[in-house]
């Protein structure tokens, strides 16, 4: 009998330890079955600012789509890893992951109210729920975050538990981690911040959006005193010290390390390297990229076509155009020799529109594009004192199967004109026959190899910019003249790494031969002739060797110069988006012309003299500017131009037998 009796309690106990233990088994597995495993720590990578620097190494922009500057804990001031202790997680040095006794505090206290409201977080579970938990308040998560606490400082220790926090907690703003903090909120490293700033930061964390000092001065500065208390209560700092810090006057930054500069290059680098390396790693990798941007140019850059388009908007007020549109301008300035972008402004206010004018709007160039046709020319045995008539002409069929007459822009003719004359005055009757005599066809083509990627239509009034190209292009373009034939595709980055400071992308400059270097020299002496003489005289005032050509639309609508010295490449346009006119007399020497001057004046005050080099299949000859021929040094408009060997004229004009051939 008893030994039935002992038996059924032994059935009995045998039994309910196996529920209580399956019970138990299942309430763990159910909180255990999908957590992470906490070894992910040792290779968790933090979402890091990329940033982004000109070559002058100033910093125009981070991206990010939290933005993170991983430290390591050994430079973060002591004062604010006690801060962050003293506010968050007193017993932090002393618990196990978890504080019990803070723990039952909160659930009588949400018993209490009848919600979750107490959280008794340590920093070791912040960070767990941080890295893998969801924020939502529920009695399952809180279990969860207590067995992955356990699990953490089990395997870590209490500084690297630290660190991870400090560059992982969230500081409102975007701002996340304490490097990222303090360059938000005080412009400055981590390391550099005093023992107000800390508690200030260290305040934050309960309530971003509520403490933060861009948000709310005052209550930011009361939690620095509730912060400062608790580290005097803890025994970190002194009384005299949390005096002189609560007394400390809040003094943020200027916010240099948010706001963009020349934001649209950074727009046209960032969208390069989206398609380059991808969004993922871009945004959350940590990535360092070094531009080919001067940033002492685009300020210059910034400043010029500011004072320029101010300048166009008082005249269109008084003729009241203004009212419909304001002008808009964009400039680009390449290095001739490799073709690195130096300096872009894409309009005159990025917050107000960042659609990039340099790069993105296919505008006509008027006859800014006459240059390249006249290059097609010179390489097709065409000299530059060759004559062609300047006169009424009509070409049936040429536009549209109807007849076209070209006009030019002052409405006069100019009879029997070299090509040199005839570019540098921009007279638009020879450059059409030009273009007639070559083939539109074969023109358009070469105008592709030049660097124009835009599509161009193979008619006769291409050569007075009728297809629509971009800034960017065009003066790419242009940069074949100084660069000795050599074309270049523009480049703004020079290298991307990572944090470790591997290269992950470095892209090759792009050039190819266009010209021969015979017919880059003759056509850079033609553009200098433009300067000299034409369109673009007002240049002269500079004082340095340079070429261009001015570009003018139908009614106003678009003001272009391009043009150039031995190194760099400049490109201005000036228009209004919609296309209407900036108003009378408003052309490529009035409206573009100056912001050109203005800039290049800068960009060259400091730099070394240098003139244009020929090459050895070049010579000068001294000729007279009307009849292209050979001039005697009594020749009244005698000019000293560029040949080809061979093809220098070799009869003198009529006004006096002379020297002949000037030096190579």
């Amino acid at each position: 009998m008893i030994t039935s009796r002992r038996r059924f309690i032994y059935i009995v106990l045998l039994f309910g330890t196996a529920v209580i233990g399956g019970a138990i088994g299942g309430f763990f597995l159910a909180v255990t079955h999908d957590l992470p495993q906490v070894q992910a720590l040792e290779s968790f990578r933090p979402s890091a600012v990329t940033r982004i620097f000109s070559a002058d190494k100033e910093l125009l922009a981070e991206l990010y789509t939290q933005k993170r500057v991983p430290v390591p804990l050994h430079m973060i001031p002591g004062d604010l890893q006690q801060a962050i202790i003293a506010t968050e997680d007193r017993q932090f040095r002393q618990h196990a992951g978890v504080d019990l006794r803070g723990i039952l505090r909160a659930i009588i206290q949400d018993i209490r109210v009848g919600e979750f409201v107490q959280g008794a977080s340590t920093i070791t579970q912040q960070l767990a729920r941080t890295l893998f938990l969801s924020p939502r308040k529920s009695i399952m998560r809180k279990l969860k975050e207590a067995f992955l606490s356990f699990q953490i400082e089990r395997r870590y220790t209490k500084d690297e538990i630290l660190e991870l926090y400090l560059n992982q907690v969230y500081f409102g703003s975007g701002a996340y981690g304490v490097e990222a903090a303090a360059q938000t909120f005080f412009g400055k490293p981590v390391g550099n911040l005093t023992l107000s700033e800390c508690a200030l930061i260290a305040g934050m964390p309960k309530s971003p959006s509520r403490y933060s000092p861009l948000v709310n001065k005052s209550l930011a500065t009361e939690r620095r005193t509730v912060v400062l208390k608790q580290m005097v209560k803890n025994g970190v700092i002194t009384q005299e010290q949390f005096i002189a810090a609560n007394s400390s006057p809040l003094k943020l930054g200027e916010g240099s390390s948010t706001s963009v500069k020349a934001p649209y290059f950074v727009a046209y680098v960032r969208h390069l390297l989206e398609n380059e390396l991808g969004s993922s790693q871009l945004y959350r990798t940590g990535l360092t990229v070094h531009t080919t941007l001067n940033y002492k140019m685009q300020k210059a850059a910034e400043e010029s076509v500011a004072k320029g388009l101010e300048q166009l908007l008082n005249r269109m007020k008084k003729n009241r155009l203004s009212e419909l549109e304001d002008p808009q301008g964009a400039l680009v300035c390449l290095d001739a020799r490799q073709g690195a972008i130096l300096a872009m402004v894409g309009g005159r206010d990025f917050q107000d529109s960042s659609f990039n004018r340099a790069t993105m709007a296919r505008r006509q160039p008027g006859s800014a594009f006459k240059p390249l046709i006249y290059a097609c020319a010179i390489e097709h045995n065409f000299a530059q004192n060759d004559l062609i008539w300047d006169a009424p002409v009509v070409y049936k069929g040429a536009k549209e199967d109807q007849e076209w007459t070209p006009k030019n822009f002052s409405g006069k003719f100019q009879g029997e004109m070299t090509l040199r004359q005839a570019l540098a005055v921009s007279q638009n009757i020879p450059a059409v026959k030009l273009l007639h005599k070559l083939g539109p066809s074969t023109a358009a083509q070469w105008a592709h190899k030049m660097g124009i990627e835009s599509p161009l239509t193979p008619n006769l009034s291409l050569v007075l910019g009728t297809s629509g190209v971009t800034l960017l292009e065009l003066t790419a373009a242009y940069a074949v003249f100084p660069n000795g034939g050599v074309g270049i595709r523009p480049f703004g980055v020079l290298e991307v790494v990572d944090r470790e400071g591997r290269s992950v992308w470095r892209p090759k400059p792009h050039m190819h031969t266009t010209l021969s270097p015979d017919t880059a020299a003759i056509m850079t002496d033609m553009l200098q002739a433009v300067v000299q003489s034409g369109t673009g005289r007002a240049a002269q005032s500079i004082g340095r060797p340079l070429a261009g050509k001015t570009g003018t639309t139908d009614t106003y609508r678009d003001a272009l110069f391009v043009g150039f010295s031995p190194t760099i490449v400049t490109g201005v346009w000036v228009g209004l988006d919609r296309y209407g006119t900036m108003g009378n007399k408003e052309t490529g020497a009035r409206a573009a012309l100056p912001i050109w001057i203005d800039f290049m004046e800068q960009v060259l005050a400091d730099k070394p003299y240098h003139d244009f080099s020929l090459p050895e299949g070049v010579v000068k000859a001294r000729i007279d500017a009307e009849s292209g021929l050979l001039a005697s040094e009594n020749c009244p408009d005698a000019i000293t131009v560029v040949f080809k060997k061979g093809t220098e004229p070799r009869q003198y004009c009529k006004h006096a037998p002379g020297l002949g051939l000037g030096g190579v």
